[in-house]
């Protein structure tokens, strides 16, 4: 096969620990060009590849050379990025969420369809071995039909992981982050229970607040830190999910899924990533992968399947369709202005 020319936009952690070690072990990707704002961080990050660094966003988008673009900047941006880089002809990987509104997401899937090019949305947890297991026991049917459902996606926050580590990090920032945790884990969980169950979240009710966090200047962040809710699907099925940027230890980042003959508890076990307990007592313990943690990085899957559909021409398996489905339960799950916590 091939090989192509990418560019990333954004040279800030999840650029550096992510898209770029993933595009660096891919075989069929050669040259790799970066752009921030801040040129130095771009020639840093460039330095760790032998990358090339573009001064100007203009001159990523106008390289005939590059095939595909990275959209690794702030929430606040994608919409403007990643929408240009479409109607220049570039392939797109953008980063979760998809946009920080549903109208800005809109944008960019106009411009994917006018443009026929590949846009593919971060929901990297759509290839974690062992939610794909659990996907094909529960497509199986073995268990029968999902009832209920429970989530939780919790670390110690966006300043212990950010290229920025400290209380000024955008992540704090309305106007950069828009959507606080609730866009940051919770859109990842959201977007998980869709692909495990092949249904949508039809309506949500939620507390939300600004629980612990403070910005440079100690004062409540803009945004929330902690968001707990409770779902329901097209099809019935009810479920909560915690959302957290102050769990103060360990991550959780479990999933346990109620069933009429049994039950899947995902990434629950330390030593198995997934186990089925069946109704009548029978019990099976995966040892499938680790899950990504903030301290533990592995080769997420999705630059993969990324270049991998730019070369076959295939459609990924997460679209900007999906994307939008679930931002729109995060836009409704944070105007729900009654619930919201002071």
């Amino acid at each position: 096969m091939q090989k192509i020319n990418v560019g990333i936009i954004g040279c800030g952690s999840i650029a550096r620990l992510r898209h770029v070690p993933e595009y660096m072990a891919n075989p069929f990707v050669d040259q790799i060009y970066f752009y921030d704002r801040n040129v130095e961080r771009a020639r840093q990050l460039a330095n760790t590849c032998s990358g090339q660094v573009v001064e100007t966003i203009e001159e990523l988008f106008q390289n005939p050379s590059i095939t595909a673009i990275s959209d690794c900047s702030s929430n606040d941006s994608h919409h403007i990025y990643s929408t240009e880089a479409l109607l220049y002809g570039k392939h797109v990987l953008c980063e979760k969420p998809i946009a920080i509104t549903v109208d800005h997401a809109n944008l960019i899937i106009d411009a994917q369809k006018k443009s026929n090019k590949i846009l593919m949305v971060d929901h990297n947890q759509r290839f974690n071995k062992a939610h794909q297991k659990a996907k094909e026991i529960l497509s199986s049917k073995q268990l029968g039909e999902v009832l209920t459902f429970k989530t939780t996606f919790g670390h110690r926050g966006p300043e212990y992981w950010g290229i920025n580590k400290s209380s000024s990090t955008w992540f704090f920032k309305k106007n950069r982050s828009h959507t606080g945790v609730a866009g940051d884990l919770g859109i990842h969980k959201i977007d998980l229970i869709h692909y495990l169950l092949d249904d949508d979240i039809q309506d949500i009710q939620a507390f939300h607040g600004a629980l612990d966090k403070k910005d440079e200047n100690q004062q409540p962040i803009e945004v929330c830190d902690n968001v707990v809710c409770i779902m329901k699907t097209k099809r019935g099925r009810i479920g909560t999910g915690s959302f957290s940027w102050t769990y103060y230890g360990s991550e959780d980042n479990s999933t346990i899924i109620y069933c009429q003959k049994g039950i899947l508890k995902i990434y629950y076990e330390q030593e198995h990533q997934l186990v089925v307990e069946h109704s009548n007592g029978d019990m099976e313990k995966y040892k499938v992968e680790g899950i990504q943690t903030n301290d533990n990085q592995t080769n997420t899957g999705i630059v993969d399947h990324f270049v991998d559909c730019i070369l076959r021409d295939r459609q990924p398996i997460i679209t900007g369709d999906d994307a939008l489905t679930s931002l729109k339960v995060i836009e409704e799950l944070l105007n729900v202005k009654q619930n919201q916590m002071s």
